[in-house]
């Protein structure tokens, strides 16, 4: 049974994304194209690289959260760094490109030069995966060729299309880590490597509050383009793990938090097996002989 997947952004709630993994493969789902946003980018770029969900969860609960996001401000216009993060992705992937990985696989971000969807899948793979994560104003921003990119769930929280496009004509099974519209927003955190007492002064600066505010709106328009594109895209499965009470930056038990990405997709399970059937396998051929999407 084959399918396709679209990882959706979120932060530390990307971790769901392995326990999704697991159980697909677990039911014997062979995943032919991998797509991802953000976290999703992560995870996907990881599994298409040829490590197994299990694999993934050991290297992300082996990490010291308090290293993947660096002061001072040295990597770029954002309040944090990436150098953990890239440091850590450089020992997994090295130089690893697109054209290396075992499946086919696109990261999506946006580029600010042109204000339009960018889907990466050629060049390495950790630069495709630093312009996609960039959140705007918490991350630098990744240059790439003529790209100036930031994070690609800005304009495409859950990568529908972008999967369609690697494997077209297979059920696409989505994965959304963004709270439902009627969800309290969940403030931000900001971590911090710095001594308590500068972090708490940190924490009062207006230009931290500020942001706050501003990472509340964004993560407001997200849900708003999660349904959005949701409507338009239609992925065949929808998957929903249930990690909205989580912050976008927190520190986090890995495998709790993979748990709950098993739990959801073996929820979602009867919907992919509908899916995958023949009848809906030669409704999706016609649509696509009538349509070519």
């Amino acid at each position: 049974m084959d399918i396709t997947l679209a990882l959706g952004g979120g932060g530390v709630r990307g971790i769901a994304h392995v326990g999704v993994l697991r159980v697909l493969e677990r039911e014997g789902f062979h995943i032919r194209a991998i797509a991802g946003t953000s976290i999703g980018s992560i995870i996907s770029v990881l599994y298409a690289y040829g490590n197994t969900p299990d694999q993934i969860e050991d290297f992300l609960s082996n990490v010291d959260q308090s290293r993947l996001y660096g002061w001072p401000l040295s990597d770029g216009p954002g309040l944090l760094g990436v150098r953990g993060i890239s440091d850590f992705l450089k020992t997994q992937l090295g130089e690893s490109t697109f054209e290396n990985l075992k499946l086919p696989c696109a990261a999506v971000a946006v580029d600010l030069n042109s204000n339009r969807e960018i889907i990466l899948r050629r060049g390495k793979v950790v630069d495709a995966i630093l312009g996609s994560i960039a959140i705007p104003g918490l991350f630098p921003p990744r240059e790439i060729d003529e790209y100036l990119l930031i994070d690609g769930g800005v304009l495409d929280p859950v990568p529908v299309r972008a999967a369609r496009t690697l494997m077209p004509g297979l059920p696409v099974v989505a994965v959304s880590l963004m709270a439902p519209l009627d969800a309290p927003t969940i403030p931000l955190n900001i971590p911090s490597t710095v001594p308590k007492q500068l972090a708490d002064h940190i924490t009062r600066l207006q230009v931290t509050r500020a942001f706050r505010i501003f990472a509340d709106a964004i993560d407001i328009a997200q849900r708003q383009m999660t349904e959005l594109r949701l409507q338009i895209d239609s992925p065949e499965v929808l998957v929903r793990p249930m990690v909205n009470d989580l912050n976008l930056l927190e520190r986090i038990d890995v495998h709790e938090v993979a748990s709950r990405g098993d739990r959801a997709m073996e929820l979602a399970l009867p919907d992919l097996f509908r899916a995958v059937s023949l009848p809906r396998r030669a409704i999706r051929r016609l649509r696509q002989m009538v349509t070519g999407a």
